[in-house]
């Protein structure tokens, strides 16, 4: 156990210091010197102070991505080897004769252990986007996010868990096909339900107060054959300073949504660019394909951490303290080998996700023809929330779900040109 242990917090520390060294000595963030100049350079639209703090703050941020990602990972391997998760399983199984209430026992105390141990840096982490401005989030109303975090995500982790052991003892070899099917309509069950379920948890949403501007907004839906009947509004500027806009939920629950932030810094134009965009992700179904892409990924997913778990219990069942798939003492090797898996196929969902991102802003283009509008919109956007116009490499691949801002820019500007 000893080596074990010693040896993961070697590889940890190793990977982390890899980490620092690629974002802060090895990579850059400056445009090529041929878009110098350009409206994709952010030193023609940034201030030098903005310039220095958008470096400084994505740098610290990416940072603390790539080194939180495997952090969880590691609480559950420290659980396993230290013996955590069987002693867990112990208490939970003194408690009751049910087994859902065994499951719910052995969840509340693995999920508190866990933010317990994660809160210092996801503390850290809100400290710095205070110190820059990019949070305005008082701290009593953080750490009411957070409980409310911990709150929902037991609640379904109960039920999601409750049936998957059920799956696991009665149907031991497939059990991770039969999960599989049983994802679908809770997939589409979530996302109905979220807007007016969990989202109003955390903020309060209501009716767009610029009529005129809504007006505008479902004349666009109209002329996209959208069935939009109200524009929403949320007071994230009691939490943020950055920007956004988004379509969540399906069906009847469909709701197109507006930051306040965003309300505030942008003008008509930009925002009516910014729907245009969340609209063509509706036309084009993205949220459909999204899903599809989800099932798919996630039936090749829970296949392979059921051979994994059987590998692994296997060969190192004894040292993790899991004597088979069945047991609760085995629940935190599944949750980190799900999350190693899904940060694994993070570049390919990425790299889907921007294909996507960019043809909704062609689409937004083509409906607005407001080429200005949304060259600014972009410049906005990274000003508001200090990002580079340009990340290195591995950020954009593990990171970004949409184009970088340089990209985004540059082929709005070169479809602009060949119009011309």
């Amino acid at each position: 156990m000893r080596k074990w242990l010693t040896a993961s917090v070697l590889v940890y520390f190793l990977y982390g210091l890899f980490m620092y060294w690629y974002l802060f000595v090895m990579s850059g963030s400056g445009v090529p010197e041929s878009y110098a100049g350009s409206s994709a350079d952010p030193q023609t639209f940034m201030t030098g102070r903005e310039l220095i703090l958008s470096e400084d703050y994505s740098k610290i941020k990416n940072f603390l991505y790539f080194v939180t990602v495997p952090f969880e990972w590691f609480i559950f391997f420290i659980i396993l080897l230290t013996g955590l998760s069987y002693k867990m399983q112990s208490w939970s199984n003194a408690t009751s004769k049910f087994s859902a209430v065994k499951t719910s026992v052995y969840l509340f105390w693995l999920s508190l252990l866990v933010t317990v141990v994660a809160l210092p840096v996801e503390w850290l982490g809100y400290k710095i986007s205070v110190s820059y401005h990019i949070t305005t989030q008082a701290f009593p109303s953080w750490m009411k996010d957070q409980v409310i975090d911990f709150w929902v995500n037991y609640l379904m982790m109960i039920l999601i868990v409750v049936v998957l052991l059920w799956l696991i003892r009665k149907y031991e070899k497939k059990w991770w096909l039969y999960a599989w099917f049983l994802s679908i309509p809770f997939s589409f069950f979530l996302m109905f339900v979220q807007p007016v379920l969990i989202d109003p948890l955390y903020n309060d949403f209501y009716p767009l107060k610029n009529q005129q501007l809504e007006e505008k907004i479902l004349a666009l839906a109209d002329e996209a054959n959208i069935p939009a009947k109200h524009v929403y509004e949320v007071n994230m500027s009691e939490k943020t300073n950055a920007l956004n806009a988004y379509v969540t939920g399906v069906g009847s629950n469909s709701r197109i949504v507006l930051w306040d932030t965003t309300l505030n810094r942008l003008s008509d134009n930009e925002i009516l660019f910014i729907m245009a965009h969340e609209m063509g992700h509706y036309v084009m179904k993205h949220i459909y394909v999204g899903v599809a892409g989800y099932l798919l990924l996630s039936l090749g997913g829970l296949y392979l951490t059921h051979r994994l778990m059987k590998l692994i219990i296997g060969r190192w069942g004894t040292l993790l303290k899991i004597k088979s798939i069945k047991d609760l003492t085995a629940l935190p090797l599944f949750l980190m080998l799900i999350g190693i898996l899904t940060f694994a196929s993070s570049p390919l969902t990425n790299t889907v996700s921007r294909y996507q991102e960019k043809s909704a802003d062609m689409y937004a283009i083509e409906m607005t023809g407001d080429h200005e509008a949304a060259v600014t919109t972009f410049q906005e956007l990274a000003k508001a929330g200090l990002s580079q116009v340009n990340p290195p490499t591995l950020v954009k691949i593990f990171r970004y779900g949409h184009p970088t801002l340089f990209e985004r820019i540059n082929y709005l500007e070169d479809g602009h040109e060949s119009k011309e």
